[in-house]
Parts: structure tokens; C-alpha cells; sequence
């Protein structure tokens, strides 16, 4: 394998910089997905019940239903409103209420004589994530008024085994907290694939390439030009949005070391950007381009467990998942960011991810050689 000039290496990555610089909207998408992009989609995935609109139907009147009602408050549930029976159903079909609660007749004296009561609930499905959220908090919120009513009254025992929560990191499960780091986790891959792919096509449409390849220089200068530069890139904008929007402006506190995520996205950047390079090499213009992006990326992201879980994935899928990038990005990210794991815990990921570059690195030079070498002829 020819080896690398150091020299050609910087200042072929340099000129990269300026193209990109030149590259204004380019540049635009660059800077919204690392800034704006990030603080408005983590405000928008919040997952969380907040200011829920709810009705209660007490039809018993006692203390305990009163109690239940009271129980119901911010940010979860507005202020519950009182009303009739035959209010639900238009309550409802209008989206005044999210959940109506029925306390039937005779509530508390079927709970204190130790029958088992029911109370109905109606939810307004249409509202899908709200309405299977709340169903949790408000059956649990009834449960736990009952027993604490029983207490009070000495119906029941207080020395069970009570199962008690703690979540270590984000305690009140704010969905801001993950949807921030989540999406610089999803932007940097993103971001990188498009930029080296985005270089490769534009010396091809603008003729630059034809005009390094008459100059004394080998492919593989080229290439890890167009790696370092774009690579480096992405790496700054990540760690301004890491330190800047999502820790200054969301207020999400990191648990881990941000310098060893950095090494560790810098190790990923090695893989996506040689996938980009890879494509762009496959691709003979913008639109290609694009195409093949949609059609990588959304497997990369969607199966590497920053989505939904690899465990509930079939085996096969986590199996061949093994060999992308993304699956060992998400997996050390998570662990440091979230968890506060240090180096002992994540160089597995670490090796993992830098044998895959390596590999597509190497795939993506034989590739580009060759699209050079049809190039000249």
C-alpha cells in the first residue's frame, strides 16, 4: 500500500475546509443540525405527561373519592373538573378530556368492607402517546390514594414490602434529557456520512478531482484528506452542541467524561465518513447521492438500539448488527453519557468499532481507487 505523504494529507484537508466553508447551504444544514436542529427536537420528543385534561364523574361523594380527585395535579393532570355522566361521551368527542374517572356509587364503603370496586376510565385514544402514558400514572395514583386511605384507617398493614424506584440518571424521566443526547448521537452519524459524500460528488461536478489526479498525489491522500477534514468537522460541531445546547441550554447534566466520548466519536467518525466516501463513489450526483444516504441510514439508526432496544430485536437482526458502527457508537455513548462508564467499561465498544473502520476504510480505498483509475482512463 502507498504510503500517505503527511504534508499532502493536511494541506489537501485544508482545502477541504475552505470548500466547505464555501459550501453555504451545506454549512446551514451543518450548523442548524448541531444547534437549533438538537434544542427543538429535544423539546418536541418529550414523552413525559404533562398538563393532561381530566374529568372526574364522583358518583360515591365520600372522603376517599374526594381524595382521589384531589390527588390528580401538575404538571401531570390539570385541575380536574367535576361533572355528570351524561357529560363524558360529549367531553370526550370534543378533546376537552383527555381521561374521565367514574367513581362508581358506594366506593368507599365496598373498599373499607373489603370488596374489590371498580373504577371505570375512558381515554381518549386519538391522543395515542398521552392516553398510554397517562393509563399508567392514573391507575397508579388510585392505587396508591386507596392504600394510603386504608392506612389511615387501619384497615390494612404498614409493614409489607414496599417496592421503591430510583432512577440514577434523569430521576423525574424528563424526555428532554434523552432526546438531546439521542439526537447528537443520531447527527453525527448523519452528518458525516453526508459531508464526505457531499465532498467526493462536488469535486466530481465541479472537476477538481481531474485536476488532483494530474497532480502528484495518491488516492489515498485524497481520501484521508476528505476523512480528517470532514471528520474534524463533525467532531467540533458535536462537542459545541454537547457542551453548549444540550448541557447549557437544555440544562442536561453529563454523567460521564465528555473527552473519552469524543474519543470515542472520533473512532465512529473513522467508520461513517469512510461510508461516505464509499457512496460517493457509487453515487454520480447530488440526488444519487441522497438516495443512497436514505437507504443506509435509516437501518444504521433505526437497528442500532438508539431506536427501541437490540434485545427485543430478532437475533438475526442484532447478529449482523454487530458489524455496524452505529451499534457500538450508541452502545459506548449511552454508557457514558447516561451511566458515567469510564474507559474499563467501554473499550470493548472502543476495539470493536475501531476494527470496523478499519475495514471500511480499507473497502472504501479499494473502491475509490478504482473509480479514480476509470476516471483517468
Amino acid at each position: 500500500m502507498t504510503r500517505a505523504h503527511p504534508g499532502n494529507v493536511l494541506h489537501l484537508g485544508l482545502k477541504e475546509l475552505i470548500s466547505l466553508w464555501r459550501d453555504r447551504p451545506l454549512l446551514v444544514v451543518l450548523v442548524w443540525t448541531f444547534t437549533f436542529g438538537i434544542y427543538v427536537t429535544a423539546r418536541a420528543a418529550s414523552l413525559e405527561l404533562h398538563d393532561a385534561p381530566i374529568a372526574v364523574v364522583d358518583e360515591d361523594r365520600s372522603p376517599l373519592s374526594r381524595q382521589i380527585a384531589d390527588a390528580f395535579r401538575g404538571p401531570y393532570f390539570r385541575p380536574p373538573v367535576p361533572i355528570d355522566r351524561a357529560e363524558v361521551d360529549p367531553g370526550l368527542d370534543a378533546g376537552r378530556f383527555t381521561f374521565v374517572l367514574d367513581v362508581p356509587p358506594d366506593f368507599q364503603r365496598d373498599v373499607v368492607t373489603g370488596r374489590q370496586p371498580a373504577i371505570q376510565l375512558n381515554v381518549d385514544a386519538t391522543r395515542m402517546t398521552q392516553a398510554f402514558i397517562g393509563t399508567t400514572y392514573v391507575q397508579r395514583i388510585v392505587a396508591a390514594e386507596v392504600d394510603h386511605f386504608l392506612r389511615r384507617e387501619g384497615l390494612t398493614s404498614a409493614s409489607r414490602i414496599e417496592q421503591v424506584i430510583r432512577v440514577r440518571f434523569n430521576p423525574n424521566l424528563n424526555g428532554v434529557w434523552f432526546g438531546g443526547v439521542m439526537e447528537i448521537i443520531n447527527n453525527i452519524t448523519l452528518l458525516s456520512i453526508i459531508l464526505t459524500g457531499a465532498a467526493l460528488i462536488r469535486e466530481r461536478e465541479h472537476g477538481t478531482l481531474e485536476h488532483l489526479l494530474v497532480m502528484p498525489l495518491h488516492p489515498i491522500e485524497i481520501m484521508a484528506a476528505k476523512v480528517w477534514a470532514n471528520g474534524a468537522v463533525v467532531l467540533a460541531a458535536a462537542a459545541f452542541a454537547l457542551l453548549v445546547v444540550v448541557r447549557g441550554l437544555l440544562e442536561v447534566p453529563i454523567a460521564g467524561s465528555v473527552p473519552l466520548f469524543l474519543f470515542g466519536a472520533t473512532l465512529h467518525l473513522f467508520s461513517t465518513t469512510s461510508i461516505g466516501i464509499f457512496l460517493g463513489t457509487v453515487a454520480r450526483s447530488m440526488p444519487q447521492l441522497g438516495l443512497l444516504i436514505i437507504l443506509v441510514i435509516v437501518p444504521l439508526q433505526l437497528l442500532s438500539g438508539g431506536v427501541t432496544p437490540r434485545e427485543s430485536m430478532p437475533e438475526a437482526v442484532q447478529t449482523i448488527m454487530l458489524l455496524a458502527p452505529t451499534t457500538h457508537f450508541v452502545e459506548f455513548a449511552q454508557a457514558i453519557l447516561y451511566r458515567g462508564a469510564g474507559l474499563e467499561v467501554v473499550w470493548p465498544s472502543f476495539l470493536a468499532i475501531a476494527i470496523i473502520g478499519a475495514v471500511f476504510f480499507l473497502a472504501a480505498l479499494a473502491r475509490f481507487r478504482r473509480s479514480v483509475t476509470l476516471t483517468q482512463i
